[in-house]
């Protein structure tokens, strides 16, 4: 089921309230993970409340976080995988080298 969003942007809201923006590189149920690359923190942005509390946002992209499920507030698709489809394959036929 997750499959499908392998690649896609994704934005996922901790329970820190810090949203993170990446690439979905996997959803691991058996312990509970979800995992994304070239990460971006875009902080707080409002959600604290209280000025004082909120976390700013960094330009540091980071190559790859695993995140605790059980951390994660909101996990949004926000633009569908890139990846181009499989090439099809050819048909059965002795004519086809290859």
């Amino acid at each position: 089921m997750a499959e499908q969003y392998i690649g896609s942007v994704i934005s996922l809201i901790s329970k820190s309230d810090i949203r993170y923006q990446g690439i979905l590189h996997s959803i691991n149920p058996a312990e509970a993970t979800v995992s994304l690359e070239r990460v971006r923190s875009l902080g707080t942005e409002g959600r604290k409340g209280d000025p004082a509390a909120e976390i700013p946002g960094n330009d540091n992209v980071y190559d790859f976080i695993v995140f605790r499920a059980s951390d994660v507030k909101d996990l949004q698709i926000e633009s569908p995988s890139t990846e181009p489809p499989a090439p099809a394959q050819p048909p059965s036929d002795p004519a086809i080298v290859g």
